[in-house]
C-alpha cells in the first residue's frame, strides 16, 4: 500500500458519508499536493475558500453546530497556526462552554510540508504539533506516519462522537511511502 493511494481511499470513503463536507484552501483548484488526494469527490462535496485561515475554522465549527462533519483542509501546519485562535480558544473549549456533554464531530487535516526534491524554506515545513497539542485537552492529534494507519484513523475520525480530530500528514511520504 502507498501513502498517497491511502489518503484517497480515506477521502472516497469520507466523501461517502452523507454529512460530510470538506473546505479549505485547494479544496476545488489545484495548488497543493492534498488537491491531489480530492480528485474523485463530487464538486458538490468541496467548498473553496480564500486565504482566511481563522476564518476557516470559525467556519469549520459553524457547520459542524449545523450538523456536517467538515474536513478543514489546511495544507500544512504554517499555514493551520493563523487559525489556532479558534481552534484552542473556541473548538477544544466548545464543551467547556456550552455545559455539552458531547463535542462537535470535525477532522481538520494538515501537513508537515515536503522538504523533497526542493525545500520550500522555513515557513512551510513546519511541526507544531507537539505544542498545539498541549493547549489542547479536548482534541485527538494523530500524525500519520504509515501508510497502514491512514484508512484506520480517518474511519476513527469519522464515527459519531468521535469528537474532533487533528491528522498530520507527512508531505514527502506522499512520493516515497
Amino acid at each position: 500500500m502507498k501513502y498517497f493511494d491511502e489518503l484517497k481511499k480515506s477521502m472516497t470513503l469520507l466523501s461517502k458519508e452523507k454529512k460530510t463536507i470538506f473546505i479549505g484552501q485547494a479544496v476545488e483548484y489545484p495548488g497543493t499536493a492534498m488537491f491531489n488526494t480530492l480528485r474523485q469527490i463530487p464538486l458538490k462535496k468541496r467548498y473553496e475558500l480564500p486565504v482566511t485561515e481563522e476564518l476557516q475554522m470559525g467556519i469549520t465549527l459553524g457547520m459542524s453546530l449545523s450538523g456536517f462533519v467538515p474536513i478543514s483542509i489546511y495544507p500544512r501546519w504554517n499555514f493551520l497556526l493563523l487559525g489556532i485562535n479558534q481552534l484552542v480558544n473556541h473548538i477544544d473549549k466548545f464543551q467547556v462552554m456550552t455545559k455539552s456533554k458531547s463535542m462537535p464531530n470535525i477532522i481538520i487535516r494538515t501537513s508537515i510540508g515536503s522538504e523533497r526534491p526542493l525545500h520550500p524554506q522555513h515557513q512551510h515545513v513546519g511541526d507544531y504539533t507537539k505544542p498545539i497539542s498541549e493547549m489542547c485537552r479536548n482534541i485527538n492529534f494523530v500524525k500519520l506516519k504509515r501508510p497502514e494507519n491512514i484508512l484506520s484513523t480517518y474511519k476513527k475520525a469519522i464515527r459519531p462522537n468521535a469528537g474532533v480530530t487533528v491528522i498530520v500528514e507527512y508531505g514527502d511520504y506522499y512520493n516515497e511511502k
